[in-house]
């Protein structure tokens, strides 16, 4: 008696939400067959090379968090990584094609990056020191991170007009610095060439010709440098943004088997500054145009390089050190994981997020390391979607989103439902393709009343295990008090954040009987995991 008082004054406490609008939905899942497969470690994250008095619209978001100068003993950063078991990091960004390795037979200065108004985006040539590189993979080594180190593809080149360079590369201090590397038994995922030199570029541009020839160079550098090693990093370039030309010629020239990886970077959102970031976050026709790239370049590697495998390199929505106020919060993950979701549906392997800490976009506050919002929905997606892509259909409007995996580690499949809608309360029943026939009648379900609907959703927010039968895990994503752009991610009601030890915070679902209607709030995201879904393919 005392229970049932205590839980009918809770959910009398609760606020009840009176959404506008109710819709039932059918989502299918079909599991025989995987349409796509990520890399085991899909979620990567970048660290940047920008000073901190790198500024967009008269602010200076980036602090001290570049590779030069971030605090690698800051704890949080150490367990920020380990929380992924394994996180993929990509050290890169505009000024990479400035840095010179202090390490070799250098023969010009090497001094860090300082502001030059004639400079390639307005810097001088920066310096990475080898005491510094030793520090880093001390970082990489204990904290179990998958690196890719992005080179400078300039050394040497002149420009030969406004924005196009040319000439051929000087790969003596690159060679030099991956020989110190090697020497050091310093353990590389990747090399990448090249940052946003590809098509007109950003800020220089090289030709595919060039480039080519220069990639068949670096290829026989790692196969020189790694010749008594039994582990070969991949080639990986040219981590730029997509040009169908550009990227099929890069290809042709180079030939078979050079270049593993074939980058690319999105910022489908816009300038930073823009005050639409919020509205384009939530419009599921602008969310969707990006799919064309993601299409074409899929399409340009199966034509001329079928040995390459497609990344994004680089990441971060709105350019120019991201949206203030925007990309830090709770919205951006509506946009986040739609990326991840449809990256991964069009056959990429690894998704590289702009950044793991600097600027905006940061998965870490610049100047705590708090986590942000995004990183708890990157940390949700790495535990529980598999590599394994399943096709899904889905009955309801565009504003609600669906994806679905192979479950990660374990049986069953995990599905992430996005509802961009304001307004909209979405009951989902979730149906298995090969139970179901090839029509099937759409049923009509009686609405139920708010109150109801509202008490149901309580209560399983509670985290009432249902008494009998097969249950899902619910992973439910709002932010807090409400407002879309709050740095705190709430969880099952329960905000997430550090622990009194400053650990990493348990993400725990909730769970319910398998056969009941999923409730999805409006401008919420749930992950759900079905441990007793049959797919085959998933086995």
């Amino acid at each position: 008696m005392g229970f049932c008082l205590s839980l009918l004054f809770f959910l009398a406490s609760l606020p009840i939400i009176f959404a506008q609008d109710v819709k039932h939905a059918t989502i299918v899942v079909d599991g025989t067959v995987t349409t796509a497969e990520t890399d085991d470690n899909f979620i990567c994250a970048t660290l940047d090379w920008w000073p901190h008095d790198k500024c967009d619209y008269n602010q200076c978001p980036w602090h001290y968090s570049s590779v030069i100068n971030l605090d690698l003993s800051h704890p949080l950063l150490a367990k920020a990584i380990q929380a992924f078991r394994y996180l993929r990091i990509r050290i890169g960004g505009s000024l990479q094609d400035q840095v010179l390795y202090d390490v070799g037979n250098l023969n010009s200065t090497c001094h860090p990056f300082r502001k030059m108004k004639d400079g390639l985006f307005g810097f001088s040539k920066g310096c990475l020191h080898m005491n510094r590189w030793d520090e880093l993979n001390h970082l990489f080594s204990r904290t179990g991170a998958i690196v890719t180190f992005s080179l400078n593809a300039l050394h040497g080149r002149h420009q030969i007009r406004k924005g196009v360079w040319g000439g051929a590369w000087d790969s003596s201090n690159a060679y030099d610095f991956m020989n110190y590397s090697v020497s050091k038994g310093y353990k590389l995922d990747s090399w990448e060439f090249g940052n946003e030199l590809s098509g007109s570029g950003i800020g220089a541009s090289v030709s595919a010709e060039l480039y080519g020839k220069d990639v068949i160079n670096l290829k026989e550098i790692i196969k020189d440098l790694y010749k008594k090693s039994n582990f070969k990093p991949s080639l990986v370039a040219p981590g730029g943004f997509y040009n169908q030309q550009w990227y099929a010629k890069l290809l042709q020239v180079s030939g078979s088997g050079i270049v593993n990886v074939m980058t690319h970077h999105i910022y489908n959102l816009g300038a930073g500054v823009d005050p639409n970031l919020v509205n384009k976050i939530l419009d599921p026709h602008h969310l969707s145009k990006i799919s064309e790239t993601f299409s074409g370049i899929v399409q340009t590697i199966q034509q001329n390089g079928p040995w390459a495998s497609a990344w994004v390199g680089e990441s971060g929505g709105a350019y120019n050190s991201g949206g203030r106020h925007v990309s830090n919060t709770f919205v951006n993950s509506f946009w986040y994981l739609d990326q991840l979701g449809m990256a991964a549906k069009y056959h990429t392997k690894v998704y590289c997020r702009q950044t793991l800490i600097g600027g905006n976009y940061g998965l870490l506050n610049t100047t705590t390391f708090v986590p942000n919002p995004d990183y708890y929905s990157a940390l949700l997606w790495h535990r529980l979607m598999g590599k394994g892509v399943l096709a899904v259909g889905s009955d309801a409007s565009p504003h609600l989103r669906a994806y679905a995996h192979c479950s990660k580690g374990r049986a069953g499949i995990t599905l992430l439902l996005i509802n961009l809608s304001n307004q909209t309360d979405f009951i989902i029943s979730v149906r298995n393709s090969m139970t179901m026939r090839l029509h099937v009648e759409k049923k009509l379900i009686q609405k139920e009343n708010s109150l109801t609907r509202d008490l149901k959703r309580s209560v399983s927010w509670v985290g009432n295990e249902a008494s009998n039968g097969a249950t899902r895990e619910e992973y439910h994503l709002t932010p807090k008090d409400g407002y879309l752009r709050s740095e705190t991610m709430v969880l099952n009601g329960i905000p997430l954040k550090l622990t009194e030890s400053g650990d990493i915070p348990r993400l725990d679902p909730v769970h319910n009987n398998v056969n009941s209607p999923i409730y999805i709030s409006p401008l919420s995201i749930s992950f759900v995991v079905f441990p007793n879904f049959d797919a085959p393919s998933c086995a």
